[in-house]
């Protein structure tokens, strides 16, 4: 397992990011419009550098996609020829290479799962304090409406 595919921690992280969202936006309620505008403004940083992480990692993969692939056909020209002499021995390596590069693939798209509910813990957190904030403009604005 890669660094990137330490679940446990990752889903930790997770976690620790929806309570600290929670917190936030429980905190928000009762903060004045400049302070609500800055947990907003901060919010969408937050959101804007995850995703342009995302996007790096979407790259750096579809790089290690493409020389894993370009490695995986010579591994296979080169099993073809020793496949005269021992076939029984070329199944079991492909079998074995096919399990390992069947787990990295899994592996691969859970991560992708983790970075997409980490994005959307942060989009939510940002749509949760945008509904605050609105709420309490409206708030406002409604006993200026009722007295005009």
């Amino acid at each position: 397992m890669t660094h990137d595919t330490d679940f446990s921690t990752r889903l930790d992280d997770l976690q620790q990011r929806v309570t600290t969202a929670k917190s936030s936006v429980q905190a928000a309620a009762a903060e004045s419009d400049a302070e609500l505008r800055a947990r907003i403004d901060q919010a969408q940083a937050d959101l804007a550098r995850s995703i342009e992480n995302a996007r790096q990692d979407a790259s750096l993969a579809a790089d290690h996609g493409r020389a894993t692939w370009a490695q995986l056909k010579a591994d296979a020209a080169a099993k073809t020829s020793a496949a005269k002499t021992n076939i029984d021995k070329r199944i079991h390596q492909l079998d074995a290479r096919v399990a390992a590069d069947d787990a990295d693939w899994a592996e691969a798209d859970a991560a992708d799962a983790l970075d997409f509910a980490d994005w959307a813990v942060e989009n939510a957190q940002l749509a949760m304090l945008d509904a605050v904030q609105a709420r309490a403009y409206a708030d406002r604005l409604t006993p200026a409406a009722a007295n005009a």
